[in-house]
């Protein structure tokens, strides 16, 4: 079996996301061609010297900004890290200092409005269908993660008191979190329509699809390019976090609701976005 497809093996036996299987795949298929390329030969393990001269490659040839250059970094660590635990190599050829040291940001990464968002909730629900509408309705008034929304089962959640029991967030940490009448409201009307999906009297999942018993991201995201193009459910996620500050929530209210490790990732929707940001330039 090949490398690739045995870290592979080793990604998804330490638990991570199929997403972020898929981002390392593609970052070591990119250096593998890169020293295909270089070198006129396959090269499966690392060397200290071919990982410099990438890094070289990605900063002055493909002019390569600093997130996207640390993200494939990341990834080459994890295979190196993998290729010493295969016994496959003994040394680390790629180190933490290789890392570029990146100023967060200051704008807001809310990039949907308030009108923008309603607009969007209201296309939904003239469409009326009712599951695709208690969908986003949660995910714009609660802050969850698409993942979590779709993990939802029918006993994690109270609509008398407006709690629901998030289980798979990130760390696997537990947290509650609280839903207003909007989408309790929501969520009454569309579970009066579930019983008619395929899989509904055997299926835990609150969220199914026509054919299978638990909705899937893929299916979610088509269901918002249909309706507009220009926001994803993580747009969602950020225009609740921004909303929710703006409404008179505190930063560690929204943090417990978001599910944020760190309160510093909250507070950056305390700061104006891009638009107004620039805006606020002009006037010096």
């Amino acid at each position: 079996m090949q490398p690739l497809q045995l870290f592979t093996d080793y990604l998804r036996e330490n638990r991570k996301s199929e997403n972020t299987i898929k981002g390392y795949e593609m970052d070591l298929k990119q250096y593998l061609s890169w020293f295909a390329d270089s070198f006129g030969q396959d090269g499966q393990m690392l060397y200290r010297q071919n990982v410099l001269e990438y890094l070289s490659f990605l900063k002055t040839v493909k002019r390569t900004n600093a997130k996207t250059i640390n993200r494939k970094l990341s990834s080459l660590r994890s295979y190196n890290e993998f290729l010493i635990q295969a016994k496959l190599q003994e040394d680390m050829a790629v180190k933490k200092t290789d890392m570029i040291k990146v100023q967060t940001e200051y704008a807001s990464p809310t990039k949907v409005t308030e009108t923008e968002a309603r607009q969007f909730m209201q296309r939904v629900l003239e469409s009326k269908n009712k599951r695709n509408y208690a969908i986003v309705i949660l995910l714009a008034y609660t802050g969850l993660r698409i993942s979590e929304a779709l993990a939802i089962q029918l006993d994690d959640y109270n609509l008398q008191t407006g709690e629901c029991i998030i289980r798979n967030g990130k760390g696997e940490k537990q947290r509650t979190v609280y839903l207003n009448s909007k989408v309790i409201h929501a969520l009454r009307d569309y579970l009066k329509v579930r019983k008619n999906y395929l899989r509904a009297e055997v299926s835990p999942y609150l969220f199914l699809s026509k054919k299978s018993e638990k909705l899937d991201r893929t299916t979610v995201n088509r269901i918002f390019q249909k309706f507009n193009p220009e926001i994803t459910p993580h747009d969602l996620r950020h225009f609740f976090c921004t909303n929710a500050i703006e409404k008179g929530l505190s930063i560690h209210e929204v943090a417990n609701q978001a599910g944020h490790s760190n309160i510093h990732t909250t507070l950056l929707y305390t700061n104006p976005d891009k638009a107004k940001l620039k805006n606020k330039m002009e006037l010096l």
